[in-house]
């Protein structure tokens, strides 16, 4: 029988140390500039929350869980070897790794991460809502269309969900990082993508001053273990992996843990 790591509800292994006293918790917060950066402009990038050792151990856990020679765990609630409808590139994605391997597992636990989260939600306490994997292969890579991330899951309200996203390699405009359009999170709800389409397919809802912005998106280029915090409704998108550098990350999604889902 395959064990369901989602019934156990604290860390199985040492990978990252919980803090032991108020002072060490303390020492993870983000910077008032950071808040007030990630409040104007719907994201905030650059948050180390990762060692080197704990990328290496994500990054072999990834490797495994995405090899196309095994067969996938039945505890993924998805998983697409390629997402990409353009078969000359591809895009791996999954959900539900959390369940399947300790590391992943385990990153939910990360003070780092909880800290960050909970300053950016408003200090709030944080819960769990779902983490995906995504891959791109060197030179061959595909996209991830523009979106927000909250059209995916409107049967939870209000609006208060929180996306990290944290990059197992070093992420650069070369292969294909995160863009961000600044300040979308003030758009309101756009309609739902195809999560794998055409990259700019979201341009025919924007208005006139919309599309202008859109015109401008911002680069965030990140090193390996970085995390990028961005708000549920922020506009944003990631293109090809053209260069010999693969790109693959993981994304964890936290809610308010006051929030009910009707």
């Amino acid at each position: 029988m395959i064990e369901d790591l989602s019934t156990l509800h604290q860390p199985i292994t040492r990978l990252f140390k919980r803090p032991t006293s108020k002072d060490e918790w303390l020492s993870h917060r983000l910077s008032a500039e950071q808040i007030a950066f990630y409040g104007q402009e719907g994201y905030v990038a650059g948050i180390k929350i990762l060692t080197d050792h704990q990328v290496d151990v994500l990054r072999d856990a990834l490797a495994e869980l995405a090899d196309p020679s095994a067969e996938p765990s039945p505890l993924f609630y998805e998983y697409h070897s390629n997402e990409s409808p353009d078969p000359s590139t591809i895009l791996f994605h999954a959900l539900g790794a959390w369940r399947i391997t300790p590391g992943f597992h385990d990153v939910l636990w990360n003070p780092r991460f909880l800290v960050a989260a909970s300053q950016l939600l408003g200090d709030k306490p944080v819960r769990f809502w779902h983490d995906q994997l995504f891959s791109k292969p060197a030179k061959k890579g595909g996209v991830v269309a523009w979106h927000q991330d909250y059209s995916y899951w409107t049967r939870t309200t209000p609006v208060a969900h929180l996306t990290c996203w944290c990059g197992l390699d070093d992420s650069t405009k070369e292969n294909g990082c995160l863009q961000y359009i600044a300040g979308s999170q003030k758009w309101g709800l756009l309609p739902k993508p195809v999560i794998a389409g055409e990259l700019h397919g979201i341009k025919e809802f924007l208005n006139d001053e919309q599309r202008k912005q859109f015109e401008n998106p911002q680069f965030a280029e990140v090193k390996a273990g970085e995390a990028i915090f961005h708000h549920s409704l922020t506009l944003h998108g990631s293109g090809r992996c053209k260069y010999g550098i693969e790109s693959a990350s993981f994304k964890t999604v936290l809610l308010d843990l006051d929030l009910t889902a009707p």
